[in-house]
Formats: structure tokens, C-alpha cells, sequence
């Protein structure tokens, strides 16, 4: 398939297959695709847990107002952001920079310190503003790979964050859960893979100037 039947392909899936898995390629695919999701000067203030465990997802399901895809799908993503974003990891960055692609720190030094400066000058509530905007070129990015892929999925932003934080032990990580992405194979009797997307006419949503 093209690029676009693929994402006609694609649907917020409402059932999921249980007795069916994604394969460990299915997954690693996934995975890398997060991690190439472009950021905000490339310093990724996001990460990506990746739930296999049934006790958990069934657990999580009771805080995401009992959507069955979340204990039936075969792996749930839940999108977090950090909850430090400050000068180390801005030097992280950089010096991980500097060993990726041998540069000096002549190179890099001058933007190392105008980020420092930026994010300084930023309130806790802007930068992580920022962060969770990003979560959404992630989610964004996995959906299309998703599509590619033929791996059925369905963005989740109806949980209750605060519960899935305790669950995952995630203040103990300085992270912060942000959106969730079951993904699996969809059950044949979803009455929803059979619908024809509702989408409007291109002369609706599309301005050419």
C-alpha cells in the first residue's frame, strides 16, 4: 500500500484481538520510530514505556475509564514527559552530540549556551508545555508508522495521569505520563474496521494561496 491507502487503512481501533501479539520486529520498529520522532532542538524530553505486562495493563484499565483496548491490546505505549528539563540536560545533550559526530566544543559551544540561556529564562510551566507538545508529534508519528506497518492502534488521552504515574512508579523517574497508545491487532467482529472514514472534502480543509 501507498502512504495514504495506508492511513485509509488506519482507525482508532475499539477491539482488540487478546490471543493475538505484535512480533519482537513489530515492536523494535516502534520503538525506533519514537526515538526518530524530531524535537525541539533535538534534546527528545520525552520517554516511552512500553507495557507488556497483562497484570499492569489491567491494573491501568480501572484509571482509564474502563477502555477495553488498554487489557486487551497486545502492547500498551504510554508517552511521558520529563519532569527536569534543565542545564545538565542540555549538556547531555551536547556532549552526547559531540561523540555522535566528532565535533568540537567551538562548534557547539555557542548554541549549548544560548539553549541554557533560553531555558533558563523559561517558567517550569512553558517548558513542560513544550514537552507535552511534543508527546503529540510522537503519538502523531507512531500512528503513521503504525499504519505502515498494519499494526492497529488507538490514541489515548482519557486516563487519569496521576493513577498511571503510581502505577509505573514514574515520579521516582522524573517523568510524568502524558498519553497512552494501545497498539495490537484488531478483533475481527470490530464493527468500526468495516466503516468508511468521515472525513471532510479537501476544498473544506484545505487553503491554497
Amino acid at each position: 500500500m501507498n502512504i495514504i491507502e495506508s492511513l485509509e487503512w488506519r482507525y482508532a481501533s475499539k477491539k482488540f484481538d487478546p490471543s493475538k501479539k505484535l512480533t519482537n520486529t513489530q515492536i523494535e520498529t516502534l520503538k525506533n520510530a519514537f526515538n526518530l520522532t524530531p524535537t525541539s532542538f533535538g534534546l527528545q524530553p520525552m520517554k516511552m514505556i512500553v507495557l507488556n505486562d497483562q497484570k499492569l495493563k489491567d491494573e491501568i484499565f480501572s484509571h482509564s475509564y474502563f477502555q477495553e483496548q488498554v487489557k486487551t491490546c497486545s502492547h500498551l505505549l504510554v508517552l511521558c514527559i520529563d519532569t527536569v528539563v534543565n542545564k545538565k540536560t542540555i549538556d547531555n545533550y551536547f556532549d552526547y552530540e559531540k561523540k555522535v559526530r566528532g565535533t568540537t566544543e567551538e562548534v557547539v559551544g555557542t548554541f549549548r549556551e544560548q539553549l541554557k540561556g533560553m531555558y533558563g529564562g523559561m517558567s517550569a510551566e512553558d517548558i513542560e508545555r513544550s514537552s507535552v507538545y511534543q508527546t503529540y508529534i510522537a503519538l502523531g508519528n507512531l500512528m503513521t508508522v503504525c499504519a505502515v506497518e498494519k499494526i492497529d492502534n488507538c490514541p489515548m488521552e482519557g486516563f487519569v495521569p496521576s493513577k498511571i504515574d503510581e502505577i509505573l512508579g514514574l515520579k521516582e523517574k522524573n517523568l510524568k505520563s502524558v498519553l497512552m497508545l494501545p497498539v495490537g491487532i484488531r478483533a475481527e467482529d470490530d464493527i468500526m474496521s468495516g466503516m468508511k472514514k468521515v472525513r471532510k472534502p479537501l476544498e473544506d480543509i484545505i487553503i491554497e494561496l
